[in-house]
């Protein structure tokens, strides 16, 4: 392997950051076949230029808004119970 080829060479954890994404996504895409790696001296390397370039595809987790926090909304399940008045006589 030439010397630039070893340049381009990065862990799971670094793409992981470069792409933003937690490592297991990284791992989840080279399960899937999505990013290939090369093996060297028994670890695993991904090639930077395929993980800046590599292209999501469409669908999936809505990204999040920058700098807003989501807003729990809850939805009342109480039932009213009225009671009928007895009219004695």
């Amino acid at each position: 392997m030439k010397k630039e080829e070893l340049m381009d060479l990065i862990t799971q954890s670094e793409a992981a950051r470069l792409r933003e994404v937690s490592p297991e996504a990284i791992a989840g895409l080279i399960r899937r076949g999505r990013l290939s790696v090369v093996e060297l001296g028994g670890r695993k390397f991904l090639r930077r230029s395929e993980v800046v370039n590599f292209a999501a595809l469409p669908g999936g987790r809505p990204a999040k808004k920058a700098g807003g926090k989501k807003v729990a909304t809850t939805v009342s399940t109480k039932k009213t119970v009225s009671k009928k008045k007895s009219s004695k006589k």
